[in-house]
């Protein structure tokens, strides 16, 4: 079930998406030539839409509605639990393997709030390509390079709601029922909602703001590698959130 909702996430997201809208009409020409140029013509609009940097502003603006943790909330958690967002396993200077961009990211924002809390940790992450878990590479970074030590590790989760349904497991032992939740700003709606239903009440703490700021604003307005993977991830999320709306 795992390896098949990634294949229909593949399917529906940039770059394939687009790639056999404009196959399909290209395909189509010699024998419905206005229905292949339309479909042709709509795959490479889409294309650079999901690229133009207003369009993903957009796309994100409905993600990354949820404000900026205040330091007076934290007096309220119990614990801080980091998401893994992947690893990058191809690291010899590492050793192997170690965090990838997206959840070194988590981790060092994570440990920031850790030492201004005191709370304890759980990292969360298993090991979808099947190499080491997320969950043991966040902690050897947050213990190794932030010299901050770790109480639970969840290293099962394949997904977001596995991520909340067995890190809510192992808190609940521990009589633990309000968390911090640290990930990135446009995964928090879905991670939300998945560690609510889990059972946990959740204080939000995004990190990894996709979306423009001003500074940004005197650069041209064009696509480039940023707002092409930021457009992907947007769709990504919002392709999530459907899912668990048709799931209920």
């Amino acid at each position: 079930m795992f390896l098949l909702k990634k294949l229909i996430a593949l399917l529906l997201m940039p770059p394939l998406a687009p790639l056999i809208l404009i196959c399909g009409g290209l395909l189509l020409l010699r024998w419905r030539p206005r229905a292949g140029r339309v479909l042709a013509w709509s795959g490479l609009a889409v294309a650079l839409l999901v690229t133009m940097p207003p369009a993903v502003d957009a796309l994100l603006g409905g993600l990354e509605d949820i404000p900026v943790l205040q330091p007076a909330q934290l007096a309220d958690a119990e614990a801080i639990v980091i998401l893994g967002g992947g690893a990058r396993t191809n690291a010899p200077e590492f050793g192997g393997q170690t965090v990838n961009r997206l959840t070194l990211e988590r981790v060092r924002y994570g440990a920031r709030l850790a030492r201004q809390s005191g709370l304890p940790v759980l990292v969360s992450g298993g090991a979808p390509s099947g190499s080491q878990p997320e969950a043991e590479l966040m902690k050897t970074a947050l213990e190794e390079d932030f010299r901050l030590p770790v109480k639970w590790v969840e290293a099962a989760s394949l997904d977001t709601r596995d991520n909340a349904r067995m890190s809510a497991a192992l808190l609940h032992t521990e009589g633990v029922k309000r968390v911090v939740l640290v990930t990135h700003a446009a995964h928090m709606r879905r991670s939300v909602e998945a560690f609510e239903a889990a059972g946990l009440a959740v204080i939000p703490a995004p990190t990894g703001f996709f979306r423009r700021g001003p500074a940004d604003d005197t650069l041209p307005r064009l696509p480039n590698m940023n707002s092409t993977y930021a457009g992907t991830y947007a769709i990504h999320e919002w392709l999530g959130l459907l899912a668990y709306r048709l799931s209920r």
